[in-house]
């Protein structure tokens, strides 16, 4: 029996027997499975369902070194439980917040930092990154290498966050290697553990993300990833909403406006859903869906998980109808 290999794209172990399990190749000299070799060339997304606890025991082995971890968040969609990481990972932790590129450029990164540092989570050091773009990478690496504990760097965080786009940045920034991790919009593209050398005084370790289950991106047709995709600068839409008045986002949520003065609703959402504004009276649309009442307090975002948020200026009550899965819920205004 010869050695085992692993993709390169997404870290799963290579066969050559099965066609329909993961890692299957026409070749076991080839570098990347069949999965990886459609998506990256085809555009063709299968989704691997994998459990969680799969995941965690990965990060309980990652938590057992003293290597420094990198924990990638979308800044775009930053998590009601970003603590729970901390509960498998007891590692020195640089916090990379990602896809500045996406955010609107009047958005200044020091309030993003400002908001998560009032989290009290015990990180070495917040960074703000577009991988994209090259922001803050030559930064980002300085700082890898002042906290450093050995050569190995882990990293870390939900699905779709953008880990192994950054880690194609600094494959291309600062190795030599012509490897790539597979991206795409798909929860779990990443399977198992992915080791790249970068050079001889760092190695970077990609785990599979975590499933976030009440992320929109699980409940949501794959045709229609793209309209969810942040590819350019975000523009957020703002409407000045009454009392019996709704918002309609897409064919996806609704939001009611059920008590309170005239107030501002600002959606910080894709560009490439629409938003309509309705009399909530005369409109049944979406009503079949999950309905959850908030009491908005003075300047609270109302986060619906994987789509955005919505900025709200007043006090007042709204209901929101989604998909029961969905996870919303509210905080003080991000910015």
């Amino acid at each position: 029996m010869g050695k085992k290999k692993y993709c390169l794209g997404c870290g799963v172990l290579l066969q050559n027997e099965n066609i329909t399990q993961e890692g299957y190749v026409t070749s076991l000299e080839n570098d990347i499975c069949q999965r990886c070799f459609r998506m990256k060339n085809y555009g063709e997304y299968q989704v691997v369902a994998k459990s969680n606890d799969e995941y965690i025991e990965i990060l309980k082995n990652v938590g057992k070194t003293k290597d420094l971890v990198l924990h990638i968040v979308d800044i775009l969609n930053i998590d009601r439980d970003i603590h729970a990481i901390r509960e498998y990972l007891p590692n020195k932790m640089i916090l990379v917040l990602n896809k500045k590129d996406a955010l609107p450029k009047s958005i200044k990164e020091e309030k993003i930092i400002e908001y998560v540092k009032s989290l009290d989570i015990d990180y070495v050091d917040i960074i703000v990154i577009s991988a994209n773009k090259n922001y803050n990478i030559d930064l980002l690496m300085k700082k890898i290498k002042k906290y450093k504990t050995s050569n190995k760097v882990y990293v870390v965080g939900h699905t779709n966050t953008g880990k192994s786009s950054l880690i194609n940045r600094l494959i291309k920034d600062y190795s030599e290697s012509e490897n790539e991790l597979t991206i795409s919009p798909l929860p779990s593209t990443t399977l198992n553990t992915v080791t790249i050398k970068l050079n001889q005084e760092l190695t970077i370790v990609d785990t599979p993300g975590l499933v976030d289950r009440g992320n929109i991106s699980n409940y949501i047709e794959h045709t229609a990833f793209k309209k969810y995709n942040h590819k350019k600068e975000m523009k957020p839409k703002t409407f000045q909403i009454k009392k019996g008045q709704c918002l309609v986002i897409d064919n996806i949520c609704r939001i009611d406006y059920k008590e309170g003065d005239k107030n501002s609703f600002t959606l910080y959402i894709p560009n490439g859903l629409k938003v309509k504004k309705m009399n909530a009276n005369r409109q049944t649309i979406l009503q079949d869906l999950s309905k959850t009442t908030y009491e908005m307090k003075y300047r609270e975002d109302l986060v619906i998980n994987g789509l955005g948020w919505i900025k709200v200026v007043e006090k007042g009550i709204i209901d929101i109808y989604i998909d029961k899965n969905v996870e919303t819920f509210t905080r003080k205004n991000l910015i």
